[in-house]
């Protein structure tokens, strides 16, 4: 007699509320943390004008991200271990509080130092959110639901950018922004609190601290090294500093390989397809960063338009970056394919970052609208294949190192990034030509991720 195969177990209605419930309050709080982004990105200009800190504005990227990249490593590491709901509202809550810290600054010192403490809570938030839908979903339906966690991050794309400008201009000014954030924060976490469930491993704490340490002592000279190499008297403590940071880095991949819990395993670390992609996302952050960060400064200083407007130019770009991801994890869901994705993806950005470096002030609106919003194609698909091979290319158990990790080499590369950029913008004359040979380090840099990419394995996305 043959065996009748049973039909698949299907959840039931209470079950799929309380998914629901929590796919909800992942897609708030990814919703909250990207408006505040987009927002903040359009206002920058008016806070570095505020306090006359263009000087020291590659160190208002670098230092958050250096922050945020030990503690989205950490957090990535205590959320398999403690749950990504107690993780994530701790981050939330380190969020709020530096929310309300930027609000006071008087100066541009204290509002770099504000921002980087902000950033050990804001930074972990948006990994935790792709790690939590890990938790909830089958490995069938990860990429879909992946690829629809760029939903909400479209729609902040959408609003934020111009909010950003009509904030900025109002009689709030830039502190408006970081005001209203906090409401919001506080809805999104009691959402959190009741809907997320408790999911975590039944092993005794371990936190790898001296791991952590050099780490941090790795990026740090990492930073100040490159930074100081735009200073033609700093040059031999330039050298001096990246020498540090070599063998740092050298004893972090030790460490992580004798200690019980490392907080980034190297069954992460040593994964060919994980490393092939985190080493083209550290790249691609020199183009992103040109694109968010400069471009607008290029637009408004030296184009002449204002804030607003300025965010209306940018909206197209965002909307494309966040809403790519959504057909981009249904084609993942479906065929399983990402190889080909990766390759045009990185292509499209490299030529739209040549092309920017050919801006002048007498560039039309139209032009720099049209290729920011075609280099959106290319830089908007690759946040969801990352996640999708970083999930996939290591056992379940290591999912929230995994996806911490990935973002972790991110924000290694925005926090690289700036210095170098740096160095090239205050190589020019004057700030047209500085913000051009940005956009000129940042085509090459996207150049070299193509490269890498292309030698990218292909991993089964069949497996659970």
């Amino acid at each position: 007699m043959p065996l009748v195969k049973a039909p698949p177990v299907q959840p039931s209605v209470e079950t799929k509320r309380k998914v629901a419930l929590a796919v909800t309050a992942v897609f708030l709080t990814q919703f909250v943390s990207f408006l505040f982004i987009y927002a903040r990105n359009i206002a920058q200009p008016q806070m570095i004008a505020e306090f006359d800190g263009m000087a020291l504005f590659p160190w208002l990227i670098a230092l958050p991200a250096l922050a945020g990249s030990a503690s989205t490593l950490l957090f990535g590491k205590l959320s398999d271990i403690h749950g990504r709901r107690t993780v994530l509202l701790a981050s939330m809550t380190l969020f709020g509080i530096g929310l309300a810290l930027s609000t006071q600054v008087t100066s541009m010192v204290l509002l770099v130092a504000s921002a980087t403490f902000m950033s050990i809570g804001h930074f972990p938030i948006i990994p935790l959110c792709f790690t939590s839908v890990g938790d909830l979903f089958s490995a069938r339906e990860l990429a879909k639901w992946t690829g629809l966690l760029n939903l909400p991050t479209g729609v902040a794309a959408l609003i934020g950018p111009v909010l950003g400008g009509i904030v900025a201009e109002s009689v709030f000014g830039w502190r408006g922004l970081y005001w209203g954030t906090i409401p919001l924060l506080i809805a999104v976490g009691v959402l959190v609190a009741v809907a997320l469930p408790k999911i975590k491993q039944k092993t005794k704490p371990k936190v790898d601290i001296w791991g952590t340490l050099v780490m941090i002592l790795a990026i740090t000279t990492l930073i100040l090294g490159f930074s100081r190499l735009g200073m033609p008297n700093k040059l031999g403590t330039g050298a001096i500093l990246l020498a540090v940071s070599a063998a740092a880095w050298v004893g972090f991949i030790q460490i992580e390989k004798r200690v019980a819990a490392p907080i980034l395993d190297p069954q992460v670390l040593f994964n060919r397809t994980f490393i092939t992609a985190a080493g083209a996302s550290f790249l691609s952050f020199f183009g992103l960063l040109g694109i968010m960060a400069y471009s607008p400064i290029f637009v408004q200083e030296v184009m002449g338009i204002s804030p607003t407007i300025s965010g209306s130019m940018l909206t197209p770009y965002t909307m494309i970056v966040a809403f790519m991801g959504i057909p981009v994890g249904f084609l993942l869901a479906r065929s399983g394919q990402y190889k080909w994705m990766y390759n045009l993806g990185y292509a499209i950005v490299t030529l739209c970052m040549f092309a920017m470096w050919r801006f002048t002030a007498d560039t039309p609106i139209w032009v720099y609208v049209l290729v920011t919003l075609v280099a959106g194609f290319g830089l908007g698909a690759t946040p969801t294949i990352n996640t999708v091979v970083a999930q996939f290319a290591v056992p379940k158990n290591l999912l929230g190192v995994a996806v911490g990790a990935m973002f972790f080499f991110q924000m290694v590369g925005l926090s690289v990034a700036p210095a170098i950029l740096g160095i090239a913008q205050n190589s020019a004359p004057d700030l047209e030509s500085g913000l051009k040979l940005v956009f000129l380090v940042g085509a090459v840099a996207m150049a070299l991720s193509l490269l890498i990419i292309i030698t990218i394995p292909q991993v089964s996305l069949d497996s659970e």
